[in-house]
């Protein structure tokens, strides 16, 4: 048997009004989850199956609904699964940031070989580009231009050049 919610009369009363100004089909599932468990004492997992959401959706309705006078945002996001923190990762690419300096050309395969061998397990490619897009990294492409090209050599063979292509008679 699942927990009973404790919902207090200033929820339901919370719940009531926004049933009545919902606007959407979704407001209005969320007062009618806090009124269901509060008013009639049905359990999270009858409300769900009679509202056609999850528990978990239930519990988080009820939450919405009592917080809502504080102006707290929800921010779901963040770094839970994180392998190094943000220190160790500054300094695992400090000795790769000094061979980019030296003008060596860096790819991301060797950064990734020492990246798991420094976690002491796999991780996917993806995970090496994150790591260099957190910090700033980011590709940059050759030069179009040939070093040894000339462009005034340029200029004039396109000046001599026949305007259009004939194959040899």
């Amino acid at each position: 048997m699942s927990r009973q919610a404790n919902i207090g009369k200033e929820e339901i009363e919370r719940a009531k009004q926004m049933r009545d100004k919902s606007k959407t089909i979704t407001q209005y599932r969320k007062a009618l989850s806090v009124i269901l468990i509060g008013k009639l004492g049905l359990t999270a997992d009858l409300a769900s199956e009679i509202l056609g959401a999850s528990r978990r959706t239930i519990f988080r309705s009820r939450g919405d609904i009592s917080k809502q006078d504080d102006t707290v945002s929800k921010s779901w996001g963040g770094r839970r699964h994180s392998s190094m923190t943000l220190e160790e990762e500054k300094e695992f690419l400090k000795k790769w940031e000094d061979m980019a300096t030296g003008g060596g050309v860096l790819t991301v395969p060797p950064i990734h070989a020492a990246l798991t061998e420094r976690l002491g397990y796999d991780v996917p490619m993806s995970t090496t580009y994150r790591l260099l897009a957190r910090h700033g990294w980011r590709k940059i492409q050759p030069d179009t231009k040939h070093p040894k090209s000339d462009p005034a050599l340029q200029d004039e063979f396109k000046k001599k050049s026949p305007k259009q292509w004939l194959p040899p008679a």
